[in-house]
């Protein structure tokens, strides 16, 4: 939101006060408080009649630190809040030397001299400063309508790009942006987004949480070029600025505060076919389905049901259309005798037509306006109401009535919707209705998840959500929502994923082909190999069919390719997953957090590693012209072997059988036997593919997982002159090293291949 109208004036109706003049601090062992003076004081009659802003400054944890501007402090706090992890009595040391006091926690301190004009200045552990709120850095303001708004802007360096703020499908970098944290079902091609995380990232390795779940507006670099503004209507603003060094420090300590992501099961990384929204399908649809998969070599590892499986205008009710499914216990049955698991779509809406809704009506269970009736509308679902998820008594109804398709055999649910909340409503515990619209997707994927985790075991819970806030990365996978079906629609959902992957979510999703309208042949065919080369992939449309074959030969040859692929990949990529699930680091990642220190590689949206040591380029055209970007280093072509030197730009023209996939020098990555299924026996006759420097010193260490996320086997590399030496640490079976354009030996224990 704006206050100013251009740098001298304020907007009309509107009325603001700046923190100005440092009145007093208080200090304690771990945090200190200081009051500040809107206005110069030169005489004691300028301290009456006149307010103070108060900002207490502390650490939650080791490398943040939080501050907490205030204008009335009196105003009753309803919640929700979001969880924020920390240390018990807080983290860091406060000093105070000449005037000046400084709060240091870790690598970060904040300064604040006394003597000077209110200024909180934070610095890393060389002294740099990475960022400050300096003049006009806190405020509140007031409107003509009532309005209260409290302010905190950051400075900008020169040449410091801001990224992240959820998943955004605008561009990439936020520099000159308005960005809104207000949960919308606005699809991929607008400003809206499903899911707004109140975090952004530097280019100068820190970022910033603001812990306020309601609707946050920031400003960046828009209303005030050099600067990132935040605002929120409340009298408390409370921010959190997290150290790095590195982008991937920063989001270890942002979700260290805000919930690693959970290690979703092996299988989900497989490959999902789902009947599609608004297509006609019964059980002989879906076999049909699954068996052509099957008859085309295509693996398929889950089945999803979408809407339709319950009965027109009684979502959710979740129950089987008789007409359509008159035996859906025989059916599931039948499909994981086929060795496939089983989703099922689902949403947070009852339906007035449902025999749920009275019901939950009667038990107190849906969302009301302050007239006590439930609250209702006619958009999605006829007259349905809303599941009160802040009453205890309702999340556990809700659960009841997912459980007996947990008992049929469904084994994850596709949490659809979350972003439609009313803020004209009482809730069952008293939240503030306007916090209550980005927080209750919270509630809603927690409450389905625990139920998974419960009753399939920890380990075993995964959703297919599409909105979510802060938290949610703890309740994976997230999918990017409805995208058009288009070359431009698949550059937007990546640039969202990757939006999205800054924002502290390790795992993340999308339609391959496009969820709204039918694709063309070529995009397709080209949305197939990027769908496959994400950590999680899944065929869905709207009102079309995605079975490859629909698509003629070539994209059953296409999705055939790379499924095999992602099975082989399995051991490395599981590897990352358990990395994002141990360290927040995303999955998919953008350039910019593996080569921080080249600028070239910091607003690139259209390519991404997937873990640290392989560069994917998806094609975005028919004719499959693509530019790609590969760093200082030497980058071998997966798929042919072609080796390239870096830092270089390239224009590549590939078949849809191909894109850029590039393997990092020094990588070595451990690959399957098994390209039937991505939850195999991965030591099984592992391969390791080794891209070995030229250095003498060269050394790596690589582990495979187990599917629990706990260590299989750990293999050490090394170079000894022209040998390449590799030994092997758990696990007693046969290996192979195969090295990158060379030789290969198998043997167990250890295994030594010459490198010329």
């Amino acid at each position: 939101m704006k206050f100013t109208n251009g740098f001298w004036r304020i907007r009309d109706g509107v009325q603001i006060a700046y923190a100005t003049e440092v009145r007093d601090v208080r200090t304690e062992a771990k945090r200190f408080t200081t009051h500040a003076a809107v206005q110069r004081v030169t005489r004691r009659g300028d301290t009456l009649n006149a307010p103070l802003i108060s900002a207490e400054c502390f650490s939650p944890a080791e490398g943040v630190i939080g501050v907490r501007l205030t204008h009335h402090s009196g105003k009753r706090r309803k919640g929700p809040e979001f969880t924020v992890a920390g240390v018990e009595g807080g983290a860091g040391e406060v000093r105070t030397v000449d005037g000046v006091t400084e709060l240091t926690s870790g690598p970060l301190t904040l300064r604040l001299d006394r003597a000077a004009p209110f200024t909180l200045s934070f610095r890393d552990a060389e002294g740099r400063e990475l960022t400050q709120a300096g003049a006009k850095g806190a405020a509140f303001a007031t409107t003509d309508q009532g309005e209260h708004h409290m302010v905190g802007k950051l400075a900008l360096g020169v040449g410091e790009q801001v990224y992240g703020l959820g998943e955004r499908f605008t561009p990439f970098v936020k520099n000159g942006q308005v960005v809104d944290m207000w949960q919308a079902d606005g699809g991929t091609s607008s400003e809206q987004a499903y899911k707004n995380i109140p975090f952004y990232l530097s280019s100068r390795g820190y970022g910033v949480f603001v812990n306020h779940p309601g609707k946050v507006s920031f400003e960046v670099g828009s209303e005030s070029v050099g600067q990132v503004q935040f605002s929120v209507e409340d009298q408390t603003l409370e921010y959190y600025v997290v150290a790095g060094p590195t982008s991937k420090d920063v989001l270890a300590r942002y979700t260290g505060l805000t919930g690693r992501p959970a290690l979703p099961p092996a299988w989900s990384f497989g490959l999902w076919l789902t009947t599609s929204f608004t297509t006609s399908y019964d059980e002989a649809t879906v076999m049909s389905f699954v068996d052509g998969m099957s008859d085309r070599g295509i693996p398929l590892s889950v089945f999803h049901f979408d809407c339709f499986w319950m009965r027109e205008y009684q979502w959710c009710d979740f129950e089987w259309d008789p007409d359509v499914f008159p035996d859906p216990a025989g059916m599931l049955a039948r499909l994981k005798a086929k060795g496939l698991r089983i989703s099922a779509w689902i949403n947070p809406y009852i339906a007035q037509k449902s025999p749920l809704f009275d019901e939950a009506a009667e038990l107190g269970h849906l969302v009301r306006r302050a007239n006590g009736d439930v609250w209702q509308w006619d958009l999605w679902q006829a007259g349905m109401g809303l599941v009160d998820f802040t009453s205890p008594e309702a999340c556990a109804w809700f659960q009841s009535k997912l459980k007996p398709l947990l008992d049929q055999g469904v084994d994850c649910f596709k949490t659809d919707f979350g972003e439609r909340i009313p803020t004209d409503v009482v809730w069952h515990d008293g939240s503030d209705p306007e916090r209550m619209h980005n927080y209750y997707t919270e509630l809603y994927n927690r409450t389905v998840f625990e139920l998974l985790e419960k009753e399939r075991g920890q380990g075993e819970a995964v959703l297919f959500a599409r909105s979510a806030t802060a938290g949610g990365q703890q309740y994976p996978v997230h999918w990017g929502g409805d995208c058009w079906s288009s070359f431009e629609a698949m550059a937007e959902s990546l640039r969202g994923g990757l939006s999205l992957s800054l924002s502290g979510f390790g795992f993340w999703s999308h339609d391959i082909g496009g969820f709204e309208g039918t694709p063309d042949a070529s995009v397709f065919k080209r949305w197939l190999a990027f769908g496959l080369l994400s950590s999680h992939s899944r065929l869905h449309g709207s009102s079309s069919y995605r079975v490859p074959w629909e698509f003629g030969d070539e994209a059953v040859e296409v999705a055939r390719r790379f499924t095999l692929l992602k099975h082989r990949l399995m051991p490395y990529l599981y590897g990352v997953g358990v990395e994002a699930h141990r360290t927040g680091v995303p999955s998919m990642r953008p350039m910019l957090l593996e080569f921080p220190g080249d600028p070239a590689c910091r607003p690139l949206d259209r390519q991404y590693l997937l873990g640290a040591d392989l560069l994917v380029a998806p094609v975005f055209s028919e004719d499959g012209e693509v530019e790609v970007y590969l760093p200082e280093g030497t980058w071998t072509q997966l798929l042919t072997g072609e080796t390239v030197t870096g830092p270089v730009w390239r224009t590549e023209r590939h078949g849809y059988d191909s894109l850029p996939l590039y393997v990092r020098e020094g990588a070595v990555l451990p690959l399957s036997a098994d390209d039937q299924r991505p939850d195999g026996d991965w030591l099984d006759g592992l391969t390791l593919l080794v891209h070995p420097t030229a250095e003498p010193g060269y050394a790596r260490t690589v582990t495979v997982p187990h599917q629990d996320g706990t260590t299989a086997a750990t293999f050490r590399v090394r170079r000894d002159g022209d040998t390449l030496s590799v030994t092997a640490e758990g696990g007693d079976r046969p290996f192979t090293v195969q090295v990158a354009g060379g030789a290969s030996a198998t043997g167990t224990g250890e295994v030594s291949v010459p490198l010329t």
